[in-house]
């Protein structure tokens, strides 16, 4: 059973029981318009937002009534995608951004200042070891990488500087899957938040429901779902209890003199809805995306919403034809190895259960040998398969990291993200898996 509720722009559908995720995906946050009854969500390209009087602006750029002000911080089409990715990841609520990396940055700028560090697994993304590595070392803040394989490392690495721990769920490329289990453990032990990049597996991997706390991911890939727009989102599990250490955390606990000398914790209590769930973002909207702006269109909110709602149809797909071709692959003469996370060890296979269930992951990566001039004539030889950088499209893609996502990180880091000279990545689509195999072995024979 459903009731329509009044609320904002749209006519919002209240679930009771909690809709199912393939459901949440298309009714999460609304119904319809209540102007026109329009049942898609419309694009609101509207830069401000009309007040009802003075006190009324008041109120709402002093935090003291839920309000919009203006569209860099919030803005009725990216609300409704960012109700729906919170529904679908299990969290309190969650803020859009322009970018994946974007969600990286602001997810630890909101606790992390010149002389703080954070702990990061070393199986990375390249762009994203080139941010936490590089850039946040020019800004005063330090990276400590270690090896997820033992989860203790987390809690040796850290000190009363630590201000998060960070990974990917399922690393690209090293797919090697992340113990959120045993780490959120140790997290939730020490008092440190654990932020899972949970790019690589929307839907099928629930992270905060697995000990994480906060989820950031690239929605340009799986979610948006097919290579049209870029963006970024960050969810709470509203699960870290900030106020429970206030020395660790002064950005969240103490006044912040860049908003009135206003107390996050306070004031997230006297918000309803979700912009009072999660004081994290609510402190985030209102200070780092009020000043650094990267904040997504409306256009690119609403091509995501498009890619939400056939989420649970694809990633499937994705997953069973990758399965497939892992498979072939790793039978094939011309392959020296196959990175899978059903083909790792004990203790990997059963990371990748606890963490994606009968779901094996939407990637592969494989080494040929030959290095890096076998790895560029295999790519050169696709036919089918597209040669970009990205991943999480409808179509095949394929990569040579060491020569492209992976060409600026130092041979070191970038061994021990799993990136060889012949490695090869394989984001695989959704076409018939006969004829992916027919382009990879082609190309293999061309190599």
């Amino acid at each position: 059973m459903t009731k329509l509720q009044k609320d904002g722009p749209a006519t919002r559908l209240e679930p009771t029981p909690a809709l199912h995720a393939e459901t949440t995906v298309l009714h999460g946050g609304y119904r319809c318009d209540p102007a026109t009854l329009a049942t898609t969500v419309p694009i609101y390209l509207s830069n401000a937002y009309a007040f009802e009087s003075i006190d009324h602006a008041s109120d709402v750029f002093d935090l003291r009534r839920q309000g919009r002000t203006y569209s860099r911080l919030m803005n009725p089409t990216t609300d409704i995608f960012e109700q729906r990715v919170a529904a679908l990841e299990g969290g309190v609520d969650a803020l859009a951004t322009s970018s994946g990396q974007a969600a990286i940055m602001l997810a630890i700028l909101n606790i992390a200042v010149t002389g703080d560090n954070i702990v990061s697994s070393a199986h990375l993304y390249g762009g994203t070891i080139n941010l936490l590595a590089s850039t946040f070392q020019r800004l005063g803040i330090e990276t400590r990488f270690v090896d997820p394989s033992d989860p203790e490392r987390f809690r040796e690495a850290s000190d009363h500087r630590t201000r998060c721990w960070f990974a990917e769920g399922l690393p690209n490329p090293k797919l090697s899957p992340f113990p959120i289990v045993e780490v959120g453990a140790i997290a939730h032990e020490v008092g440190i938040p654990l932020i899972i990049d949970n790019t690589m597996t929307p839907l099928i991997s629930r992270p905060l429901k697995l000990g994480a706390h906060l989820t950031v991911q690239s929605t340009s890939k799986y979610i948006c779902g097919h290579g049209t727009t870029i963006g970024g989102i960050i969810v709470d599990g509203g699960t870290f209890d900030w106020a429970a250490y206030p020395e660790r955390f002064p950005l969240m606990t103490r006044p912040d003199i860049s908003h009135g000398n206003i107390l996050w914790l306070d004031a997230a209590r006297g918000l309803p809805g979700p912009y009072g769930a999660s004081p994290f973002l609510l402190k985030m909207r209102n200070t780092l995306m009020r000043d650094f702006g990267p904040c997504p269109s409306p256009f690119s909110s609403f091509l995501c919403i498009q890619g939400l709602e056939t989420l649970p149809l694809r990633m499937p797909r994705h997953c069973s034809n990758a399965r497939q071709l892992a498979d072939y692959l790793k039978a094939h003469p011309g392959v020296v190895d196959v990175k899978y996370p059903a083909f790792g060890g004990t203790v990997e296979r059963h990371r990748a259960v606890q963490n994606m269930g009968d779901h094996g992951g939407p990637m592969i990566v494989f080494d040929i040998a030959g290095g890096i001039e076998a790895g560029g004539r295999f790519i050169e030889s696709l036919r089918l398969a597209y040669h970009v950088s990205n991943i999480g499209d409808a179509r095949t893609l394929a990569t040579h990291p060491a020569s492209t996502t992976h060409a600026s990180v130092p041979r070191e880091a970038r061994l021990a993200a799993g990136v060889c000279d012949g490695t090869v990545r394989i984001s695989v689509g959704l076409e018939h898996i006969d004829d992916i195999i027919a382009d990879i072995g082609q190309a293999l024979g061309g190599a």
